[in-house]
């Protein structure tokens, strides 16, 4: 694979409110995309592969980096070759890695049990003895 010059280190990929990841940390890899496609898919490099570093990466705090540890573990990669252009296949693959940060960062309310509302109970007592009736009344009649 051949590698990229070297991005812009002001740029930046916009995860979410509070996480912006300097491009500079995102390693860029170009291949050959694989499949049919004659000299075009022979010749030009547009498969566009990315790693993220999370354990190395200075930009995140210590919170989102246990965060995303837990879920997606030491590093990421995502790899797109859907596009005959290189450069809409590195637009999909900087989405796709910011779409999965951003999930994976979402903390996720815990769960309260409720009881059953007085209807609800009710309702299934009610569905529950009309059962029971269809099928006593499908029984045969006794002796």
């Amino acid at each position: 694979m051949e590698d990229p010059p070297t991005p812009n280190p002001a740029a930046l990929l916009e995860v979410g409110p509070s996480l912006r990841i300097p491009l500079a940390e995102i390693e860029v890899r170009t291949g050959p995309s694989g499949g049919p496609g004659g000299q075009h898919a022979n010749r030009s490099h547009t498969r566009v592969e990315l790693r993220f570093d999370i354990e190395g990466s200075p930009t995140l705090r210590e919170r989102q980096r246990e965060r995303l540890l837990a879920k997606l573990g030491p590093s990421i990669r995502v790899v797109v070759d859907e596009h005959r252009s290189q450069g809409r296949n590195r637009a999909l693959a900087h989405e796709r890695l910011a779409g999965r940060l951003a999930a994976a960062l979402v903390v996720e309310a815990p769960r309260r049990p409720t009881k059953p509302s007085r209807g609800s109970v009710q309702r299934r007592l009610d569905d529950k003895r009309r059962q029971s009736e269809r099928k006593r009344d499908r029984s045969a009649p006794p002796d």
